[in-house]
């Protein structure tokens, strides 16, 4: 069992989406997958602080988790989603649209005992960014690119050598996170690796827009959310398997 999490971990090649969407192959569920999505129903996503799916912004249509246009804030609206269970080691893989000029991500190790900063502002917590880098200024702001698609928002620049799908097309994003090792995919590429927990890790923590949060990316489990914007993004086939420890 071991040697087939380590291959599945470090081999991009073995990585793929069924091809039927918010489906599981018998493969799939043999290996431990389960759905997040079952592309009919909101079942498993609530808001982070109600047991309740939000009211408006969110909607499920056409086999797609959609977050629609709002103003363009940080969960301003409908408000951020998350999953019902938390999680520690996992991976992840999705499939994530961009309208034009959008501005989303998937956090994982979000911490409720980190609450929102501001009104209005997303809950913490380590994200996968998703950004149309040619349109949204977000892609210039940070240091180095860590604002971009990909990237660790706002800690680890994404590969330059990433290739993101064009806007109205699907990234394929896959999250993996083994006794602390993580990493960022973006349609079949590595495009971030990092020790969580870490000297290294803290040090980005202590230089970034995070600093004055304690302890942030550190909790032992965490649920993964999908960011509400306030720009329109599609989701579909949200798949996790929980991973065995080294």
């Amino acid at each position: 069992m071991k040697k087939v999490i380590l291959s599945m971990f470090f081999v991009s090649s073995l990585f793929s989406f069924a091809q039927n969407d918010n489906k599981l192959s018998k493969i799939e569920k043999k290996e431990g997958w389960k759905l997040l999505f079952d592309g009919k129903t909101s079942k498993g996503w609530k808001l982070m602080f109600k047991n309740e799916f939000p009211s408006e912004v969110w909607k499920v249509q056409n086999g797609e988790l959609v977050v629609t246009k709002g103003d363009g804030g940080e969960s301003t609206k409908g408000g951020d989603i998350v999953t019902i269970k938390k999680y520690n080691n996992f991976e992840l893989t999705l499939e994530a649209k961009l309208t034009e000029g959008a501005n989303s991500g998937v956090k994982y190790f979000v911490d409720p005992m980190q609450p929102k900063l501001d009104a209005g502002t997303s809950v913490k917590g380590l994200e996968f960014q998703l950004l149309d880098d040619d349109k949204h200024p977000d892609a210039k702001k940070g240091k180095d690119g860590n604002r971009t698609i990909g990237s660790l928002y706002d800690l680890i620049p994404a590969d330059s050598t990433k290739k993101p799908a064009q806007i109205g097309s699907w990234n394929k994003v896959r999250i993996v996170s083994l006794d602390n090792k993580i990493e960022h995919w973006l349609n079949g590429q590595k495009v971030v690796e990092y020790i969580r927990k870490s000297d290294k890790f803290k040090e980005l923590i202590a230089q970034s827009k995070y600093k004055d949060i304690p302890n942030f990316g550190m909790c032992e489990e965490g649920y993964i959310l999908l960011q509400d914007h306030g720009d329109e993004v599609h989701f579909k086939n949200i798949k996790i398997r929980e991973l065995s420890k080294k």
